[in-house]
């Protein structure tokens, strides 16, 4: 739809720059005077735009969506199967959370915020690196521990002991 190259790695501006042409050129309000069938299917466009930019523009929804192209389905509500290694680290992390929790220590929060958030980095970049090689099976782990990872993060993030 917007003419970019089916790679993880985008560039924000170029995506915003191929959104915002697409979208002045189906937008509905080009098609004020026209038939009612032309006015929907403008409306129809238009969302369709609004909805690519979106998932385009957030990286973890690009993933899943390169994935999901990619005829790979990934069972985000069913699959929980991770490795063993990353189910324990998994249970330590919840528990360093509760830890946090029980303690309300506001400087190891931040502390395991940053930790976590270099795991997360090093996870991005693997998924990078497997979609872009068209590993899209592999990726797809790898998303799913990505999306844990961004919700515990949040969690994390939203510790508020004061």
């Amino acid at each position: 739809m917007f003419g970019l190259p089916h790679t993880f790695d985008l560039d924000p501006a170029v995506l915003e720059t191929a959104w915002k042409k697409v979208a002045m050129t189906v937008h509905p309000d080009r098609f004020a005077t026209a038939s009612p069938i032309e006015k929907r299917v403008a409306m129809q466009w238009s969302a369709r735009a609004n909805e690519a930019y979106r998932i385009l523009k957030d990286p973890l929804s690009r993933a899943r969506y390169m994935c999901e192209s990619a005829g790979i389905d990934l069972q985000t509500e069913t699959n929980t199967a991770m490795s063993a290694d990353f189910l324990m680290q998994q249970m330590q992390w919840h528990e360093r959370l509760d830890d946090i929790r029980d303690q309300q220590d506001v400087k190891d929060c931040a502390l395991f915020a940053a930790e976590l958030a270099q795991v997360l980095s090093m996870t991005t970049a693997n998924v990078q690196m497997l979609l872009d090689a068209e590993r899209y099976t592999e990726a797809a782990t790898r998303i799913r521990e990505w999306m844990f990872l961004d919700k515990l993060l949040s969690q994390v993030r939203a510790f508020d002991p004061t």
